[in-house]
């Protein structure tokens, strides 16, 4: 295998990246058929809830929005960071999309929630978003 081009005795292999945006893809499309399976099943509570979770996580740039024309192109000021952060790991929503699949059915639209919250990381994790330094850069 040589190091520049990532080929073994004439085959190809993705990229690193590549997969993990391409599974990253798989996941946003699974979320996204999951909303929109709720949304049918529910009626407009989930919807509701599936499309405010799809843009709650990018609202939290509002918490600093007087500290972004200081700020260098791309970079988030550094006191959004942390809640943007905790908004874009999908540990959370996860535990409560397993939770509302796992417990007796309160109200049933709530797993739209964090549907729409997942396809939203996935999404974010496909066109090249992923969390931020404590600077307010992407990670590389």
């Amino acid at each position: 295998m040589t190091a520049t081009t990532g080929t073994t005795t004439g085959t190809r292999h993705l990229p690193r990246p590549a997969l993990r945006r391409g599974a990253w893809l798989v996941s946003a499309l699974f979320w996204s058929v999951l909303a929109v399976v709720e949304g049918v099943h529910h009626g407009w509570p989930a919807v509701a809830l599936a499309l405010t979770f799809l843009v709650l996580p990018d609202l939290t740039f509002l918490v600093a929005l007087d500290e972004a024309p200081r700020m260098a192109k791309g970079q988030l000021p550094p006191r959004a960071v942390p809640y943007y952060n905790a908004m874009h790991r999908a540990l959370v929503p996860l535990t409560l999309a397993v939770a509302c699949a796992a417990l007796p059915p309160h109200w049933p639209a709530a797993f739209a929630a964090p549907c729409g919250w997942l396809a939203h990381i996935s999404y974010d994790r496909v066109l090249g978003y992923g969390l931020r330094t404590k600077e307010g850069f992407q990670r590389g």
